[in-house]
């Protein structure tokens, strides 16, 4: 399985990626349990950029070395568990993966079309995370995870019958509701980290608009603010609830109206002038958010002050 063109080689479904990784074909043609110990000889072979068809999760366990987290290095002995959706572009380093052991479960979505899980799975952010934002398990953690999917392979190496695939879906909602219980978790245990990227947000913002950029940007997006701080768009806004109650384009949204309140009461700028300096493109728009935060309109707010 040796990719090294420049575009993302699209790996269209589970099938191909056994054959590329030179194993056995699945046991079933909608999903696959790998154990990441059998690739070790061909782990050295994946370089490259890939674009998976299907969902992945995998553990990642015995990884060597420091790994990168946000902004930070941390040393992890645990298991290091990772989540992609159809249509990400994934990126691998053999050289991280020679010593690899743990497991890899993929499935595509048809196989869990007819099934609850397949609209809560879109709720789930980690599965648009950043490969640096991984689920860091502890080992109580990796122990209840592992017993999930002994379930899973249990019934994936059995005959299959007309009870297999329920079976399989019921254990993949189990897995996926303690990834989230876990995620919770990891957003509570690492806050010190996270203030600390409260911080680097308010400074973000504050230079945004002390620029005075907006009028020919615009204002200030979640993608925009994310990719200032290193950190994939529904990473920042899980931790931002998880510390604060409140999403990233809240927290856009607060600075707007902070910015707006200080240029109100301490000039004689027009609505319409402030609006446009901050980066909305009608000023219709700036005050019906004004007033949905504040419950008065900017002029009401500016003549509280005379």
């Amino acid at each position: 399985m040796k990719k090294q063109n420049s575009s993302p080689y699209t790996i269209q479904s589970i099938s191909e990626l056994h054959r590329l990784l030179g194993i056995p074909q699945p046991e079933h043609p909608l999903v696959s349990l790998i154990n990441l110990s059998d690739l070790r000889e061909t782990c050295g072979a994946i370089l490259g950029s890939f674009v998976y068809s299907f969902y992945s999760i995998c553990i990642k366990k015995d990884f060597q070395g420091k790994l990168k987290y946000g902004q930070n290095y941390y040393d992890f002995d645990e298991g290091v568990m990772t989540f992609f959706s159809p249509g990400q572009v994934i990126s691998t380093d053999a050289s991280a993966e020679i010593s690899l052991s743990g497991w890899w479960l993929i499935f595509h979505p048809d196989f869990i079309r007819n099934y609850p899980i397949s609209k809560k799975i879109k709720e789930y952010g980690f599965f648009s995370y950043a490969v640096n934002e991984a689920l860091h398990l502890s080992e109580k953690e990796e122990a209840v995870l592992e017993n999930i999917k002994n379930n899973i392979a249990q019934e994936y190496t059995s005959a299959i019958d007309s009870f297999s695939q329920d079976v399989i879906v019921s254990h993949m909602e189990v897995l996926l509701t303690y990834a989230n219980r876990f995620y919770n978790r990891q957003f509570i245990t690492r806050k010190n980290t996270h203030h600390d990227l409260l911080v680097k947000l308010e400074a973000v913002l504050n230079e945004y608009f002390q620029s005075g950029q907006g009028p020919e940007t615009g204002l200030p997006t979640v993608q925009y603010v994310s990719e200032k701080l290193n950190l994939s768009p529904n990473y920042l806004s899980d931790m931002l609830r998880s510390l604060t109650g409140q999403s990233t384009q809240q927290h856009i949204q607060n600075k707007l109206i902070e910015k707006a309140k200080e240029t109100l009461s301490t000039t004689s700028l027009s609505v319409s002038e402030i609006a446009y300096g901050l980066g909305f493109e009608y000023p219709q728009s700036f005050s019906k958010l004004f007033k949905s935060k504040t419950n008065v309109s900017p002029l009401e707010f500016r003549h509280s002050f005379n």
